[in-house]
């Protein structure tokens, strides 16, 4: 151990009558302390909150998105084929998409109904069937006199409806009669409910049958557009741009980070928001910091004479200071870091126990549509911060250093 090191470690410990300054440092510790942890949890939270709003925003809606302006997509296979050969592309079905009005025991209920095929993801969910029978079978079946149609929770809670109830869809299409023209009207069969907690995205979706819908809605061979889903989120910028350079306007590939990706960015911007004010916690302690170290300069001003008479040059008298004032940074950074992982690790336990203690609500899982509090740990930000909180720490220490080095011995031992 060289003799700086040596010094610094044997600063930092206590004398009689040196308890004041012991104090500062310890509350410097603690500054970082809970600047590092606080950063660490709200970044971990928000990341958290940020996966849960896009899994809500995707669970029904395609990852990529392919519509031709001005009218639907006539011949959809060629779409399909190049989009299957696409790489990170899973799957591609058309759809048929129409808004309509389902009307059923006096209840109406504004939806938008989406012919589908078998491959949709809407079937990979759970959905609440009649007696547990797989609702592909059900809502593909030719045998009932009805086709099938699958809704959400909250619809089905508008029009007082359950699974094998039946429903009418009114598209706003017209048939002339010799009486005038009287909305198109066609009964279907609930034979499954789905149910995604606060997604207002997916509560005004229905599903139909593909060729049900494209008979229904008069689209005879043509469909609204086509879906992709893609095997990472952020993928699909990548796939939409590789489709695009294929497919010329009037055709539109989008990702769904172009049509909802303004949540996100909200998201984004109000986490960075967040760190910038929690990292003046560190700063403030970073401070004190700087504030321990003036104090121990001004304390051993002595100390520094006796160590420049002895041959210490200045670069070594202002690495000892550093160094302690790294010491007080690392510990600090380094408890920061450790309380921090370990709250955004068990902060859904932590909420449930003090909601269970207390008897209070803190986390509504009704309104934000998660079972468990988001907290998910990313090392990129965990390493941020503490590359962040020891860039702070060692700014700190520069001054009070620099001084102490600067330091005549002569004139500080004049008097001794």
């Amino acid at each position: 151990m060289s003799y700086e090191w040596f010094i610094s470690l044997r600063y930092l410990r206590a004398k009689r009558k040196q308890t004041f300054i012991s104090v500062i440092s310890f509350i410097s510790i603690a500054g970082v302390t809970l600047g590092v942890a606080a950063l660490i949890l709200i970044l971990a939270v928000m990341t958290g909150f940020s996966d849960g709003v896009r899994q809500q925003i995707l669970g029904n809606v395609p990852h990529v998105l392919i519509q031709r302006l001005g009218g639907g997509i006539e011949n959809p296979q060629q779409l399909i084929a190049a989009a299957k050969q696409t790489p990170h592309v899973l799957s591609a079905s058309p759809f048929v998409s129409k808004e309509a009005m389902l009307l059923s025991k006096g209840n109406v209920s504004a939806v938008s109904v989406k012919g589908i095929e078998a491959e949709h993801k809407i079937f990979s969910q759970a959905l609440l069937t009649l007696d547990g029978q797989p609702a592909v079978e059900q809502f593909f079946s030719t045998v009932t006199k009805r086709p099938g149609i699958i809704i959400g929770i909250d619809t089905a809670s508008s029009l007082g409806v359950a699974v094998g109830d039946s429903i009418n869809v009114i598209p706003p299409l017209f048939t002339i009669t010799p009486f005038g023209m009287i909305p198109k009207m066609k009964p279907f069969q609930v034979v499954a409910i789905f149910e995604k907690q606060s997604s207002l995205v997916d509560s005004f979706y229905a599903y139909i049958p593909l060729p049900v819908a494209q008979h229904f809605f008069d689209l005879e061979g043509i469909v609204s557009g086509v879906e992709l889903e893609v095997d990472g989120y952020e993928c699909a910028p990548q796939v939409a741009d590789s489709l695009s350079a294929q497919f010329k306007f009037p055709t539109v590939i989008r990702p769904w980070q172009s049509i909802y990706g303004s949540f996100l960015s909200a998201l984004k911007l109000e986490k960075l928001g967040l760190f910038i004010i929690l990292g003046i916690i560190v700063l403030v302690a970073a401070f004190n910091i700087a504030t321990t170290l003036i104090m121990v300069v001004m304390e051993k001003n002595r100390d520094i004479a006796i160590l420049r008479a002895m041959g210490a040059n200045a670069r070594s008298i202002m690495k000892i200071f550093m160094l302690e004032g790294l010491i007080i940074g690392t510990i600090g950074t380094g408890l920061g870091t450790t309380l921090g992982v370990f709250l955004a690790t068990y902060a859904d336990v932590a909420i449930k126990f003090l909601e269970r203690t207390f008897g209070i609500r803190i986390f509504d899982q009704a309104v934000y549509g998660m079972a468990h509090f988001p907290s998910e740990i990313v090392v990129s930000d965990v390493v941020m911060v503490v590359v962040m909180s020891m860039s702070i720490c060692l700014l700190a220490t520069i001054y009070p250093s620099w001084r102490a080095s600067r330091m005549d011995p002569t004139e500080a031992l004049r008097y001794e």
